[in-house]
């Protein structure tokens, strides 16, 4: 499964990229953080099977969540088995706001 640290989605949001950001944490923990990635269009995690097929195909697609592991990790290779180009965030949102990225207020 491919995967994407936070240096490199910088370097990706930099050079001006053509990509699909998407948060997919659960709505409790995006609540409570107050915060998102700048350009990140959130997506229900617990509704993947509605809106999986809306992902554009076209481009690769980041995924993160709070802590890079089973939510952002399980929907990329969801789409991964669709035949797009999938990556989660290493360390998810709590390891961008940890290393000082940019945030948003939501």
């Amino acid at each position: 499964m491919s995967r994407i640290t936070s240096c490199e989605l910088m370097e990706w949001q930099a050079a001006g990229r053509t990509f699909t950001l998407l948060d997919v944490r659960r709505e409790a923990a995006r609540a409570a953080d107050a915060a998102a990635i700048p350009d990140a269009r959130w997506l229900d995690p617990e509704s993947v099977f509605t809106w999986k097929d809306s992902v554009p195909r076209d481009r690769p697609v980041v995924l993160y969540c709070a802590h890079g592991h089973e939510i952002s990790q399980g929907i990329a290779a969801t789409l991964e088995a669709m035949g797009l180009d999938a990556r989660y965030l290493i360390d998810g949102f709590s390891g961008w706001r940890d290393t000082g990225r940019p945030t948003r207020s939501l």
